[in-house]
């Protein structure tokens, strides 16, 4: 089954429809409840009236790449207005507050070592 240009995997349905960008568990279930089919039912086990349910319940949210488009130009615009958060996602840290000096090290490229990690062993005569 392939909604909105991927192709969903064939896992029951409240789990398959999360490799959606946009969809997750809580919503997954959503859309099961309102088109009133089985979420343990498996995604390839679909009738196609099934299916085209599914894609009518998924077309009322905004997914993929809308939805990363829409996320984007948020970003894009409080870089612009020169908001703390812009500033914060243009240097790529944390944007809500999150300690920096031990957590988001690979973000920042401060990638530390534990001690002992890159030495040789050293061979025993």
């Amino acid at each position: 089954m392939r909604i909105s240009g991927i192709t969903v995997p064939n896992k029951r349905l409240v789990f398959a429809l999360t490799a959606l960008y946009g969809i997750g568990p809580s919503r997954a279930a959503n859309i099961c409840a309102t088109t009133k089919i089985d979420p343990m039912m498996k995604a390839d086990d679909l009738s196609a009236d099934q299916e085209n349910e599914i894609r009518r319940a998924i077309e009322q949210f905004e997914i993929e790449g809308d939805l990363k488009r829409t996320v984007a130009g948020n970003i894009k615009r409080l870089k612009d207005i020169g908001s703390y958060r812009g500033s914060r996602h243009a240097k790529r840290l944390p944007a809500r507050g999150q300690r920096t000096k031990t957590n988001s090290r690979t973000v920042r490229g401060n990638v530390r070592k534990t001690m002992g990690s890159g030495r040789r062993k050293v061979e025993k005569t």
